[in-house]
């Protein structure tokens, strides 16, 4: 057959498939309405329709790219935010070209030690293969049960679609389950065990995005099925930023318009996630991404990491404080207040062999508590302004050394320090200015002495300066402190920045 006028009541199926299969390969025929428009002279026999549903299945596989293998049984949610129906083939139907609905999510994950894994797996090739067929058919699977649509991109990186936000974050969580050999989804109609196979596989640790549920970001659909647009990068900045909080743990950000969505889904119908109480959102605040501020949340899941329930209101308190912009006191006090408590609630640890400040040489829970009250004691009784940032930069280097120290904290710590940073210069000249005009009332005796001749021994002439500044002498410093931050207001708005400046 060369031409569908060639088709006769004689014809067989197998010869229409092939004709049309043809014209699917050499380009003429790549929409199932340009399939319709080519069959309209005998689209009325019965024996056409098999046909057409299998040709259907095979413009899909060439032509859908990432939603390929979904079909409105299987896919249902998605099916019906992504595909106009044909009205004689309900079955069959066209992709959406351009989407900008609101009942949209995209996932972004990144799977961690995958390069390593490669590394060391290449004398045993049979590995890779394993790895491979997880990720393209077993993590597809679970994303089915899941009622969402996954793809692997870019060896590591695993690109997931769902019509809910319940949808998005189970499928993101049973993956976890998969890597990690966890249980946190335990949904009985969610296999997240591994294949006999795939048992050799060592766990994997998975940082993940998920951004949606706005009806004005739109996404994307290429002439070949792929996914672009703001919104599939939005959960790749969003995959960034939990890796960057989390390099060796999972960790799952998302965007505050998911969790909204979610707890909207499961005010009607209850997910097992809701049930079950398996995920705690912590807002995390904004962050920007190409001028664009994401308010987020953190989908806290593993057990041992609950404990953040506990700080989540000073941290609101922390949040709001930043977008009042309210630097003169209650940003700094406010960020005391989150790290004791998250020390307070945080699992035991113990640190030795260091001293910090004051006379403490152990690190743990309890001394962390005490450096909090002692800064704020600094910032707000002895207005040792310099002291309080310098506290500051030690708290951002204990942090960074406490093991299991939420790393959201430290990120806000080390921002803040930088805005404190910005006007300690500026006050440092003037209190000093003050302290030279005013050494011989402040000082007496050998200290006045020692302190004109230490100007040239720097170490004890900074230390001489310290208690100077502490002096009652030295007036109007929480004037001068305040009226600095009022100058430079502008330039302390904080934004935690994700991707590239």
């Amino acid at each position: 057959m060369k031409d569908i006028t060639e088709y006769t009541e004689t014809s067989s199926e197998y010869e229409l498939y092939t004709h049309l299969a043809e014209k699917i390969v050499k380009r003429e025929i790549s929409t199932f309405a340009d399939l319709t428009e080519y069959l309209a002279p005998i689209i009325r026999d019965k024996r056409v329709h098999p046909v057409v549903m299998k040709i259907f299945d095979l413009i899909k596989a060439l032509n859908w790219g990432f939603f390929r293998d979904i079909t409105k049984d299987s896919h249902s949610k998605i099916w019906r935010e992504l595909v106009v129906p044909d009205q004689r083939f309900p079955e069959a139907g066209r992709l959406k070209e351009t989407i900008s609905i609101s009942s949209l999510y995209v996932g972004m994950l990144d799977i961690h030690g995958y390069t390593k894994f490669c590394q060391d797996s290449r004398n045993n090739v049979s590995r890779l293969h394993v790895l491979d067929k997880a990720i393209n058919n077993e993590i597809s699977r679970i994303s089915a049960q899941c009622h969402a649509v996954s793809r692997r991109e870019r060896g590591d990186e695993i690109v997931l679609a769902a019509a809910s936000a319940t949808d998005a974050i189970t499928a993101v969580l049973a993956i976890i389950d998969y890597f990690a050999k966890t249980n946190i989804v335990n949904d009985p109609v969610i296999s997240t065990q591994r294949s006999t196979e795939a048992n050799i596989l060592p766990e994997f640790k998975i940082s993940a995005g998920i951004t949606g549920g706005s009806g004005n970001i739109p996404l994307i659909i290429t002439e070949k099925g792929d996914l672009m647009g703001f919104l599939l990068n939005t959960a790749a900045r969003l995959q960034a930023r939990a890796n960057e909080l989390s390099p060796r743990e999972s960790r799952v950000m998302i965007t505050k318009q998911v969790h909204i969505n979610f707890i909207k889904e499961n005010s009607v119908n209850k997910s097992t996630l809701f049930k079950n109480n398996t995920v705690y959102f912590l807002d995390t605040g904004q962050i920007e991404f190409k001028g664009v501020m994401l308010p987020t949340c953190e989908a806290v899941f593993r057990p041992e990491e609950r404990y953040k329930e506990q700080f989540a209101e000073d941290l609101g308190r922390l949040l709001l404080s930043i977008k009042e912009s309210l630097w003169e006191q209650k940003i700094y006090l406010d960020l005391m207040d989150l790290i004791k408590k998250a020390a307070a609630v945080m699992p035991p640890f113990k640190m030795g062999g260091r001293i910090i400040v004051s006379n403490i040489e152990v690190v743990n829970n309890d001394s962390i508590i005490q450096l909090s009250v002692l800064a704020v004691k600094t910032y707000l009784q002895d207005e040792d302004y310099s002291g309080a940032v310098g506290m500051l930069h030690s708290f951002s280097d204990l942090m960074e050394e406490i093991p299991r120290f939420d790393r959201l904290i430290l990120d806000y710590t080390r921002n803040i320090t930088q805005k404190y940073d910005m006007i300690l210069d500026s006050y440092n000249r003037s209190v000093d200015r003050q302290i030279d005009e005013k050494a011989g009332s402040i000082f007496s005796g050998n200290y006045l002495k020692t302190y004109m001749a230490a100007k040239n021994a720097i170490g004890i002439y900074e230390k001489l300066r310290s208690i100077a500044k502490k002096s009652p002498q030295i007036t109007m410093k929480k004037t001068l402190w305040y009226n600095l931050i009022k100058m430079n207001k502008e330039k302390m708005g904080l934004t935690l920045y994700s991707g590239k400046k």
